[in-house]
């Protein structure tokens, strides 16, 4: 998927996420009007879900690889008219452009432990950036249930090459984003926590839902046609297709729910 088309399923999906993030975002009980780091912001959507949270007094810096979608991040915060509280700078997560104790607290989405790095590295240089007794806080989807009423498909849509990314075959366990305990541990984090946070949805689907749930089954599911059986790929085209007059979507008595799951801790005092 190329950046341009990237952004836009992040704009048309992010009515999915919101509700979830704006929760573990409130159970992190962040200091108001403290300073803290979006690692891998993207857009700096949750960039402006994290400011609201800080108040007028704080700041939220936004890190990501991307020119063009920092470029896009800036629209939207001047657009919520928040760049006095958000700013935003190009950089890689894996080598922070911060001196040590930079941050109150760092935040880092479907990044640490979910893309292609080492977890503990990059954990390691989250902390590093934040004062002694701040929060490192690192979340990623975790599950979801799309398909009600066939579990099977949805069962062998979930043990897909896509279903079951970022994990992939042959990758250690312990490397598994739910072992993100271990990795706290091993940095000397303390007080380590994890929590799972889960939204759902139900027809009759506002027009934004169910075009963010239509983006969401193809940012889940693409390209799995080669991995299915006949059968299977018979069922997948009927309920999962939009053009699809057996669309799922179209249930009267549709149902729908995904999780996110949250590991936290404190840096040493």
């Amino acid at each position: 998927m190329d950046t341009e088309s990237y952004i836009q399923s992040a704009l048309v999906s992010n009515p999915l996420r919101e509700s979830i993030l704006r929760a573990m975002i409130k159970a992190l009980q962040l200091p108001k009007g403290s300073r803290g780091l979006d690692a891998g912001c993207g857009i700096g959507l949750q960039c402006l879900l994290l400011a609201e949270e800080m108040g007028l007094t704080g700041h939220v810096t936004g890190l990501d690889v991307s020119s063009e979608m920092l470029d896009r991040g800036r629209e939207i915060v001047k657009e919520a008219g928040l760049s006095e509280q958000i700013s935003f700078q190009e950089g890689d997560v894996t080598n922070l452009p911060f001196d040590n104790n930079a941050f109150d607290w760092v935040w880092s989405s479907d990044c640490a432990g979910y893309g292609p790095w080492e977890p503990l590295p990059l954990l390691k240089e989250l902390a590093r950036v934040v004062k002694p007794g701040g929060i490192v806080a690192i979340t990623a989807w975790s599950s979801e249930k799309l398909l009600p009423g066939y579990p099977r498909l949805e069962a062998r849509l979930g043990a897909t090459s896509a279903g079951i990314a970022p994990f992939v075959q042959g990758k250690k366990p312990e490397l598994h984003f739910l072992r993100a305990l271990g990795w706290f541990h091993e940095l000397g984090l303390t007080e380590p926590r994890g929590k799972v946070f889960a939204d759902s949805f139900y027809a009759p689907l506002s027009d934004n839902i169910r075009n963010a749930l239509v983006t969401l089954f193809d940012m889940r599911w693409p390209d799995v046609s080669t991995e299915l059986s006949s059968d299977d790929l018979v069922e997948f085209q009927r309920f999962c297709q939009p053009d699809s007059p057996d669309f799922i979507l179209n249930l009267p008595d549709y149902y729908a729910l995904f999780t996110y799951t949250m590991f936290w801790g404190k840096t040493a005092d």
